[in-house]
């Protein structure tokens, strides 16, 4: 059994998901290696899908390289509440079967005639957004979550999972759906299940560098990775781990780390065990609780520094003031005097990048 201390696994993940000194070459090939972005659409700073591009490529990326890769290159796609490469919406698609519960299955069942007629008006008029759709159906589809009562929006949603339509660009905040056969390539690769399995696993593991085989949450992905990879021990953390084999032989290369404030949706943090194992890093996402009962904030973005998960940036964009508010920076335990100048020169390049004045 291979053991690892600490440290080596925090770099094996850090680097895996590109955050470490050396940026990636290009917007897609920043997503083709993450695998996903996860979209949200708080902006109490910027967009978190903008967030997770900025934190990788810096100054030389602008949220409009994100909206010609979806909407003219088509290099880029939304797939349900990923953006993914145009290359990988096929593996997914593969293994759509994991995303659909048996409820939601029985309620496209007994909806034939809602369905055809949501397909047809997609067909004939598209692309639309869902409010331009009918709401209808035979049978409500009923939720205690987010879904309740948005028959439009679940179909659709479902039929993005099968790959009948896909979504080709957005109006404002909504949604344009098309047939996906208008938005994907005729010659999208779509890899039969067990081969679309295989490889989605690979990648999400080399995207992720170290992983449980089993998370314990393992946000927007479903299904375990498994016993790929090599399999090793991190010093000081019960149980084993999945290492993806290049990473593995990567970590015996010097590493060379960088200051980044991360979205509380990227994928470094997003799994808060993982985070906790491997980082000491305790996070969650405040924007849900009452504003007395939250520690670091609304939106408060993760502190990365080389390897280590530090703080808390706690901070709002006030567009109409042309201001960047920084309510509180929070160190979970004191900094060195190097790590304040890294935060204090990463935070004017937040500033920078979003064309606002910092103002504490």
């Amino acid at each position: 059994m291979i053991r690892l201390d600490r440290e080596q696994a925090r770099r094996i993940a850090v680097r895996a998901q590109l955050l470490d000194a050396e940026r990636p070459a290009s917007l897609v090939a920043m997503v083709d290696q993450l695998t996903l972005v996860q979209i949200d659409p708080t902006t109490a700073i910027a967009r978190s899908a903008d967030l997770v591009a900025w934190s990788r490529l810096g100054e030389a990326y602008d949220p409009s390289d994100l909206v010609f890769a979806l909407e003219t290159e088509r290099s880029l796609t939304e797939h349900v509440t990923f953006i993914r490469t145009m290359d990988d919406v096929g593996i997914h698609l593969g293994v759509a079967d994991e995303w659909l519960h048996p409820s939601t299955v029985a309620w496209i069942e007994a909806n034939p005639r809602y369905r055809a007629r949501v397909l047809d008006q997609v067909r004939d008029e598209g692309p639309l957004a869902a409010t331009a759709l009918p709401n209808d159906p035979e049978v409500p589809y009923t939720s205690t979550g987010w879904n309740d009562d948005k028959n439009a929006n679940r179909m659709l949603e479902v039929l993005c999972l099968r790959g009948e339509v896909a979504v080709t660009g957005r109006q404002g905040r909504s949604r344009l759906w098309d047939l996906a056969e208008r938005v994907y390539p005729a010659d999208l690769y779509r890899p039969a299940p067990d081969e679309a399995r295989r490889i989605r696993d690979e990648r999400r593991l080399a995207s992720l560098g170290i992983a449980r085989a089993k998370p314990l949450r393992s946000p927007g992905e479903p299904s375990p990775i498994g016993e790929l990879g090599v399999t090793v021990e991190v010093d000081g953390v019960t149980g084993t781990w999945q290492v993806d084999p290049d990473a593995l032989a990567a970590s015996e290369e010097p590493f060379e780390g960088r200051c980044a404030f991360l979205s509380p949706f990227d994928r470094l943090v997003h799994d808060r065990d993982r985070a906790l194992d491997l980082f000491d890093f305790e996070y969650v996402l405040e924007m849900y609780k009452p504003a007395a009962s939250r520690r670091w904030g609304y939106f408060a973005l993760p502190i990365l520094d080389g390897d280590r998960l530090v703080g808390k940036l706690d901070a709002k964009a006030d567009r109409r003031a042309g201001v960047l508010r920084v309510h509180a920076v929070h160190e979970d335990v004191p900094w060195e005097p190097e790590t304040g100048d890294a935060v204090e020169a990463e935070l004017a390049a937040l500033g920078g990048w979003l064309g606002l004045e910092v103002v504490r």
